[in-house]
C-alpha cells in the first residue's frame, strides 16, 4: 500500500489542480475555443500522466511544478485579456475566407485548408454556392462562420473585453473615432469601460463592465 501512496497523492493534486484552473480562469478548457485552452488542457495532462508514476519525482516538486504552470497560464490569459496585440499572438485572429462572393485564396492557404474542407464548413451550414456568401471567417478554433447576402446582421461583437474589434469596423465602414462618440454618448468615458458592444440593425447597444454609468 505503501507503494502506491504517492502516486494516489500526486493524482489528488492534480485533480485538485484541474478543478481550481477550471473554477479561477473560468470553462474554457471544457469546451476550447482558443489555442491557449488547448495548450493548456494538453500540457496539464501531459504533468499529471507524466509525472504520478515517476519515482524520481517528489510530491513536493510536482506541487511547485503545477503551481509554476497555473501562474505561467493565468499571466497569459490576463495578458491577451487586456491586450490585443497578445491576444492576436496567442490565439491568432480569425482570417477573411470569402468575401462578397469572392474566395480569399490567400488566406485560406494561410489557415492552411485545402478547397475541399473550406467547401466541406459551407456545406455543414446548408451553402452550397460560392456566389451566396457576403463574408466568411475562419475562426480560431477551426469553426466557420458565414453571413449570407441579404443577412445585415454583424454575428461580432464590435467591442469586446474593453477592446475594439477592428475587423467589424471596416465591415460597418466606421471608424475609431465614431465608435469613441458613440460610447461616450452613451454616458460612458471610453472603450476601456465596455465588456461587449455590439452593432445592431444600425445601432450600437453597449454592455459595460459595471452597471453604472460614469
Amino acid at each position: 500500500m505503501t507503494t502506491y501512496f504517492p502516486i494516489l497523492i500526486k493524482l489528488a493534486i492534480g485533480l485538485l489542480a484541474l478543478i481550481i484552473q477550471i473554477n479561477i480562469m473560468g470553462k474554457g478548457n471544457l469546451a476550447p475555443t482558443s489555442a491557449l485552452d488547448q495548450v493548456q488542457n494538453y500540457v496539464l495532462g501531459g504533468i499529471i500522466g507524466a509525472v504520478i508514476y515517476s519515482d524520481t519525482i517528489t510530491i513536493f516538486q510536482f506541487t511547485i511544478v503545477l503551481i509554476i504552470w497555473t501562474m505561467l497560464v493565468m499571466s497569459l490569459k490576463f495578458a491577451k485579456q487586456h491586450n490585443n496585440l497578445v491576444k492576436k499572438l496567442i490565439d491568432g485572429q480569425p482570417r477573411v475566407v470569402i468575401e462578397r462572393g469572392q474566395v480569399r485564396v490567400d488566406n485560406v492557404l494561410r489557415a492552411s485548408m485545402t478547397a475541399d474542407e473550406l467547401m466541406f464548413k459551407l456545406r455543414t451550414q446548408g451553402i452550397y454556392k460560392i456566389a451566396d456568401v457576403k463574408r466568411a471567417i475562419l475562426e480560431q478554433n477551426g469553426q466557420l462562420t458565414v453571413i449570407e447576402f441579404g443577412d445585415d446582421s454583424i454575428k461580432y461583437p464590435i467591442i469586446y473585453d474593453g477592446q475594439i474589434n477592428v475587423d467589424v469596423l471596416e465591415m460597418v465602414d466606421k471608424t475609431e473615432d465614431w465608435l469613441n462618440d458613440q460610447v461616450k454618448a452613451q454616458g460612458y468615458q471610453h472603450i476601456g469601460d465596455i465588456f461587449i458592444g455590439e452593432f445592431i440593425d444600425g445601432e450600437v447597444r453597449l454592455v459595460a463592465y459595471h452597471k453604472t454609468q460614469s
